[in-house]
């Protein structure tokens, strides 16, 4: 599985390069490449966005500077998906729909926005993290390739996934170890004898 992360603030995907993310990124279950939008701007300060057709707060990213963005990465088999508050929210169903996917471009705006036809011309799909706001999309792109990337084949054994919270519509269940009290507070007596 191959990610592609437009953004103005790559540095921000250093974090999601570790645990996990990072060993299947070890062994090559996983690619993620982030695309620094600014590289795009022919301005000379590198600029990317400017104000808004009919007014309004904020500044927009420039539609050339996605449309450049995008083209450097773009393959056969890429979808484009677009983190935004106007998506459809996030849930496990489509976590696993996207795990079968073989190269995800994953669209982080900031400031006000993008440009409204880049989004028309590109984006397959907008997904949301839920119904709250964000500086930006950096953050749901790094939830969206966490939640994924557990579902590539290899990243987690059979047995790991078997049980989650969620994969039968269910919370998973409590869950204790050792040590078998800690602060006065028991393991399960039914826990004990089954326990090796």
């Amino acid at each position: 599985m191959k990610f592609d992360v437009l953004t103005l603030f790559p540095e921000m995907f250093d974090g999601i390069k570790k645990s996990i993310i990072g060993r299947a990124m070890n062994r090559n279950l996983i690619e993620i490449n982030t695309v620094n939008m600014r590289d795009f701007s022919k301005d000379k300060h590198k600029k990317v966005d400017d104000t808004v057709y009919g007014g309004g707060a904020g500044m927009l990213i420039r539609p050339d500077i996605v449309w450049d963005s995008y083209k450097s990465v773009k393959s056969e088999n890429s979808k484009v998906i677009f983190l935004s508050p106007q998506g459809k929210t996030l849930n496990q169903d489509k976590v696993l729909e996207l795990s079968k996917e073989q190269h995800l471009i994953l669209l982080c705006g900031h400031y006000e926005g993008i440009d409204e036809r880049v989004i028309e011309k590109i984006v397959d799909e907008e997904i949301s993290i839920g119904d709250y706001v964000l500086t930006g999309g950096e953050l749901p792109a790094m939830v969206l390739i966490d939640s994924i990337s557990r579902y590539v084949d290899g990243v987690l054994t059979a047995d790991s996934k078997l049980e989650e919270s969620f994969s039968n519509g269910l919370l998973e269940y409590p869950q204790y170890t050792r040590p078998e009290i800690f602060e006065g507070m028991k393991v399960p007596e039914i826990l004990l004898s089954r326990s090796s």
